[in-house]
């Protein structure tokens, strides 16, 4: 008589579970869980969150420059929610306009576009509704104008700067407009006006940017190649490239002391800008007299977050009581 045998099992643990036996699957709701999680992280990452931290760091440091009685906690907070929404609706927007160039450069291929995890009228919708929600609530928790100079740096990144990087390297020109916004909002959030001081930190933030722009551009000058993107490196030479940088920190270190005479920084804000725009300039003087390349443009890329972070670190720590 033929016996029939149970399958083989194997202990594991305290359980016995036949070897024949499939592994279990993965529960349904984990699985949708992870999917959700990646779609989120995706969705934020289209934001750019390090450069979007960075600019409200300057919004904030103007907000905290006034002083203002104005703005209670609640009132800050939402905007610079609000100014990180607008921030992150122009960097949303612009991974969609450069969803095909930038699969040619190491920084921005994994991005969720180019690597094919996002459909792009995704991006495209998110950014779009990113913008419709943040910039009325700057009218809203600060004011009128500070929602005014959202929707330019909003519009002049996304309309003006991002389709100039393909044909022309006075683009990093354009673009730095939008990025010396963000403080003048925080300043007209607090005051309600366009002032000195705006000007003073809005041009802080401009020149600032430019020598930051073409180190960034002389170290990754084959990607900006490949990917179609002018530069000032590629479209005039190094040489060329290195005397703008040693020119525009030439015009930032005199501006970025004009606070202390205007009577919103103290001492030690000015001493501290005096010594990083030294080094500073030392650095850039020195990439023009040594003609430098890859390796010092690195540096001073690298430099130039430091400064800013000293910077309006120590006007936050010294700005004079108005």
């Amino acid at each position: 008589m033929l016996e029939l045998k149970a399958p083989p099992r194997v202990e594991q643990g305290a359980l016995e579970v036949p070897l024949d036996h499939p592994p279990p699957e993965e529960p349904l709701n984990a699985r949708a869980a992870d999917v959700i999680t990646s779609s989120t992280q995706d969705l934020l990452s289209l934001t750019k969150p390090r450069l979007s931290s960075l600019v409200i760091c300057t919004a904030a440091g103007g907000m905290w420059l006034a002083h203002s009685p104005e703005l209670t906690a609640g009132r800050t907070a939402l905007t610079l929610l609000a100014t990180a929404g607008t921030v992150g609706a122009a960097n949303a927007l612009n991974c969609y306009l450069e969803r095909d160039s930038d699969r040619f450069m190491a920084r921005t291929r994994s991005r969720p576009l180019p690597a094919g995890r996002m459909e792009p009228l995704v991006a495209l919708f998110f950014g779009l509704s990113l913008a419709a929600f943040s910039i009325p609530t700057l009218a809203l928790s600060a004011n009128l104008l500070t929602a005014a100079l959202g929707l330019v740096a909003f519009l002049s990144y996304v309309l003006l700067y991002t389709p100039l990087k393909s044909r022309s390297p006075q683009a990093m020109l354009v673009g730095a407009i939008p990025g010396a916004i963000p403080p003048m909002m925080g300043w007209t959030a607090a005051t309600g006006k366009l002032d000195a001081t705006a000007w003073v930190l809005f041009a802080i933030l401009f020149f600032w940017q430019l020598p930051h722009f073409i180190a960034i551009a002389m170290f990754r000058k084959p990607e900006y190649r490949a990917a179609g993107l002018k530069s000032v490196p590629l479209a005039s030479g190094d040489g060329v490239a290195r005397w703008q940088m040693l020119g525009y920190t030439v015009a930032l270190v005199p501006v970025s002391c004009l606070l202390y005479p205007l009577g919103v920084a103290g001492a030690l804000y000015l001493s501290v800008a005096v010594v990083l725009g030294a080094v500073f300039l030392g650095m850039t003087g020195w990439g023009v007299w040594r003609k430098e390349g890859k390796v010092w443009a690195r540096k001073v890329f690298l430099f130039t977050l430091v400064y800013l972070a000293g910077l309006f670190g120590a006007l936050m720590a010294n700005g004079t009581v108005r």
